[in-house]
């Protein structure tokens, strides 16, 4: 995608939404970095021409260091490129070879996996086992959640505020909602309310959960945040597991797990970020 202002200046997008971000953090009006005119997502539009121009321009191949039009990049990459890194296909017995493309066929001749005694490749599958064992088990877990009698979701909204500091800091926070008969709140902050986030290359939100309403006994939840129905935003779930009072309301920050850095101003760009909490009451 390539942005343009309303003065003609054009921005990509990894830089247009690094200063909408940029501008979120700091509590700034993000501006075009040409002339200083301001930018937001219904300010800019997208140029198509450019874009397509762009499209063919020269790129190098990160493989061969060959040049193609980016438009055939991609394809290039992915099918035809001899250098691309590939994979053994005995794989799946534990080969653990990666090359270039052009080595595949001489290194699969050579390659001892398929010559290993019973025993041999027994051990190699019990390692792999563990190790998708360990890839199962959340969402093995989520299946067990969902067959739980309580169970509540609801799409939460996160709005930035800032807090009353000599030094504002941003934060999030959601309108109060009901799950499971009772009153929530979420809150997130950005890099765990670091001075400066704005100076960091690395930026991290994390998120409390917060129990409103009065209860009469405690109040055992596992829960977890997805990504909304209208976003793209990629979060890896992570279940995370609170026992609420009266007197212990508020779980601590907890991660939320956007995969990097670029998804993470993503979301600082955004006017609000829409997410979908599920809650799991565990009873006894």
């Amino acid at each position: 995608m390539v942005a343009i202002c309303t003065n003609g200046h054009l921005m990509c997008a990894g830089c247009f939404i690094h200063l909408l971000a940029d501008a979120r953090l700091k509590e700034e009006q993000a501006t075009c970095p040409n002339c200083r005119c301001e930018i937001s997502k219904s300010l800019c539009c997208r140029n198509l021409a450019v874009e397509k121009a762009v499209s063919e321009l020269p790129s190098e191949c990160g493989f061969c260091m060959r040049q193609f039009p980016r438009s055939l990049l991609e394809r290039h990459q992915k099918e035809e490129c001899q250098d691309r890194v590939t994979q053994c296909k005995y794989k799946r017995i534990g080969c653990p070879w990666q090359g270039p493309y052009h080595e595949l066929t001489v290194h699969e001749a050579e390659c001892t996996h398929p010559t290993k005694t019973g025993n041999e490749l027994m051990e190699i599958l019990d390692e792999m086992d563990q190790t998708h064992k360990k890839e199962m088990q959340l969402y093995n877990s989520i299946f067990s959640l969902l067959s739980f009698e309580k169970i509540g979701y609801t799409e939460v909204q996160f709005r930035p505020y800032r807090t009353d500091d000599f030094i504002t800091r941003l934060y999030y926070e959601t309108p109060r909602f009901t799950v499971l008969n009772q009153t929530w709140v979420l809150k997130a902050r950005v890099n765990d309310s670091e001075r400066n986030p704005n100076l960091s290359c690395k930026r991290t939100l994390s998120f409390q959960l917060i129990l409103k309403s009065k209860i009469n006994s405690p109040m055992e939840c596992s829960f977890l945040l997805l990504k909304g129905p209208y976003d793209d935003v990629k979060i890896n779930p992570v279940i995370y597991h609170f026992v609420f009072t009266n007197e212990n309301n508020e779980t601590d920050y907890v991660p939320l797990p956007i995969i990097d850095s670029v998804e993470c101003n993503k979301l600082l760009a955004a006017k609000n970020i829409n997410l979908r909490l599920f809650i799991f009451q565990i009873q006894k």
